[in-house]
């Protein structure tokens, strides 16, 4: 199993050894402040040794003292979970620049409060302040909102949002993106000899962008849809009728895809059986929401399988995360991670003034805690993921993620 490579490790997948050495040496180089003169005390008292002087404490809003600025634009004071991980998504970024090693870099943390208005006003100061890059923020609406400030300026966002409807060329989603996750369980699946698909989607936003993906993935690799309904979320008498519904096609499949999260994915198979679906012999599918200890504890889901980044490098991360900062971070920190580390790396090994769309969209992507990845012109992203298996109670990697983008199938 692949482990996790630090930010000071996230180098372009595209160099060679010789540079990767060089930027290894690069990390590695410390700078010695020296110290002032020794004070000497009149006679007969010996003379002091010099004491140095402690760097003055960096405000809250700024994290690193490098001659490079980003921003990174967080609902910091925003209620409930969203600030919760703000917090986290701070904290990882503040992670990736220590061990980023001497990276030339200074975060300016800005507060958008969650409102489209302060994603606006955060972006504003923050390139007015110098940023050569937006990090954040977090929801479509912000990202929309200061990826339009920093495009007038022509400054590269890289933003956490899932929502593909925000991303253009110069706003970049580092997110998870579940069109990647369709994708490469299909694909997967197709590789194992499926060939006739059925799905039940739920028929809200995801369900319609897995659906779309969905359509377009099967009939890319030889197969053929043979059903697909939606059913309204969180209601067993939906369940039971978009059953009924799909059940002549699903008894014709050899997969079924059913990209829901753990507590109605259950539900949906039994109300399939009820229809008269048998799952057995039937490859169940499912999407990064299963990812899930209590669906991986259900035997009815034993077998299943769905797409996910290798779980050893967020493990490795959180490690170092709670040896930091005293508690586990939220899932999606990485993203705040993998985003610093990538900037840093830019600048490393191009210059000051190496952030741009060029260098963002290296068709040989990077690699960080939750495995490669790389950019593309539309703003959206395409992820090295790995299969998982849902097995014995547990979940295992059924087929391991890529460890580059050269001649892998994704």
């Amino acid at each position: 199993m692949r482990e996790a490579m630090t930010a000071s490790s996230v180098l372009p997948t595209g160099l060679g050894p010789a540079l990767r050495s060089l930027a290894a040496i690069a990390l590695c180089s410390l700078m010695a402040a020296c110290g002032s003169t020794a004070e000497t005390a009149p006679p007969p008292v010996a003379a002091m040794p010099a004491q140095p002087q402690a760097a003055p404490p960096q405000p809250e809003n700024v994290i690193g003292t490098g001659s490079v600025r980003i921003a990174l634009i967080l609902p910091l004071g925003a209620s409930g979970n969203a600030a919760t991980a703000a917090r986290s998504l701070r904290n990882a970024a503040e992670l990736a620049l220590g061990e980023a090693g001497g990276a030339d870099l200074q975060i300016l943390v800005k507060d958008d409060g969650g409102t489209s208005q302060g994603a606006q006003a955060a972006a504003q100061q923050a390139l007015d302040e110098g940023a050569r890059a937006i990090v954040g923020p977090l929801f479509a609406h912000t990202v929309a909102a200061a990826g339009g400030v920093a495009r007038q300026r022509n400054v590269p966002l890289v933003g956490f949002s899932t929502d593909t409807n925000v991303a253009t060329r110069g706003v970049y989603l580092l997110s998870f993106l579940p069109e990647t996750d369709v994708e490469r369980v299909v694909r997967y699946a197709a590789s194992q000899g499926k060939r006739s698909f059925a799905a039940l989607v739920p028929d809200n936003a995801y369900g319609k962008v897995v659906e779309a993906a969905f359509r377009e993935t099967v009939p890319a690799t030889g197969g053929r849809i043979v059903g697909l309904e939606r059913y309204a979320t969180g209601s067993a008498a939906a369940y039971a009728e978009a059953a009924k519904r799909i059940a002549a096609g699903a008894q014709q499949a050899d997969a079924l895809f059913i990209p829901d999260a753990g507590d109605a994915v259950p539900q949906i198979l039994a109300a399939l059986q009820a229809a008269g679906v048998n799952p057995a012999g039937k490859q169940l599918m499912g999407t990064g929401l299963w990812d899930n200890p209590r669906l991986a504890a259900n035997p009815a889901l034993a077998g299943g399988i769905y797409a996910a980044p290798d779980p050893a490098g967020y493990r490795a991360f959180a490690d170092r995360y709670a040896a930091r900062f005293g508690s586990p971070p939220v899932r999606t920190a990485s993203l705040a991670h993998d985003a610093v580390s990538l900037m840093a790396v830019i600048v490393r090994t191009q210059g000051p003034m190496g952030i741009s769309d060029t260098a963002i969209q290296n068709p040989s992507g990077f690699s960080g805690v939750d495995g490669v990845f790389r950019f593309l012109a539309d703003g959206t992203n395409q992820r090295g993921l790995a299969v998982m298996r849902i097995e014995n109670g547990g979940i295992r990697v059924a087929d391991p993620a890529p460890r580059s983008f050269t001649g892998a199938a994704l």
